[in-house]
């Protein structure tokens, strides 16, 4: 994925803002689907788990395009760092941001009354020489969230690109402390890991997004497979 996606952001693609639509375009569909009588996305309380990396950004650029359809989105960050565009255009459509330090209670009365939380903690940068486990911060948020999933009426998960806390890889999960989520977005090409137990277990329905670097794909595919 790495090596196909170099190329177009050498030239300036926007692979970012075709994922991050995808992926609003995805939620909004979810959004529709669970909340007929309401009219869907507009006031649907969205919670967005923002972590520093580019899937991070992935997060808060779809918030952003939520929020301007009227969603009611909050920004839990998982890093003192966040993308810095994907979090100024999510804040100028609306969204809110709780603060780095929340409390575990306060984070989860606003996972229990959220209809999607949409996981960006941890994407692709994870690679298989270390452990994709969450850890720190992140964790500590995760763990937090995680009993809200047990309600009645429970928010439905939405993982960005993968489960975070999952091997890409392998689909190992060293560590339970994992949102398991209803639908996973992934982008370009289904990573391996999703379709591996016991991660596969955790990542839901898989909707695989184009953002147009199908083709190097195949082209990388056929040239490894020699």
């Amino acid at each position: 994925m790495r090596e196909a996606e170099t190329p177009f952001l050498a030239e300036g693609v926007p692979l970012m803002e075709r994922a991050s639509a995808a992926l609003a375009a995805e939620t909004a569909a979810l959004l529709e689907e669970l909340l007929t009588e309401s009219g869907g996305v507009p006031d649907a309380r969205v919670l967005v788990l923002a972590g520093a990396g580019n899937n991070g950004g992935d997060a808060l650029h779809a918030a952003a395009l939520l929020a301007a359809q009227g969603a009611l989105v909050t920004i839990v960050p998982t890093s003192a760092q966040l993308h810095d565009g994907g979090l100024s255009a999510a804040l100028a459509a609306g969204a809110a941001l709780l603060p780095l330090a929340e409390t575990d209670a306060a984070l989860a009365r606003v996972a229990r009354v959220s209809a999607v939380i949409l996981d960006g903690i941890l994407g692709t940068g994870t690679g298989t020489s270390t452990s994709p486990a969450l850890r720190g911060r992140a964790r500590e948020v995760v763990a937090a969230i995680l009993p809200a999933l047990h309600d009645p009426g429970a928010p439905l998960v939405v993982a960005v690109d993968l489960p975070s806390g999952i091997g890409v890889d392998d689909g190992a999960v060293p560590d339970p402390t994992v949102l398991p989520a209803h639908l996973t977005v992934t982008f370009g090409g289904c990573k391996p890991g999703l379709l591996r137990e016991p991660a596969a277990s955790l990542a839901g329905r898989i909707v695989v997004a184009d953002i147009g670097i199908g083709d190097e794909l195949e082209r990388i595919a056929a040239r490894d497979r020699g």
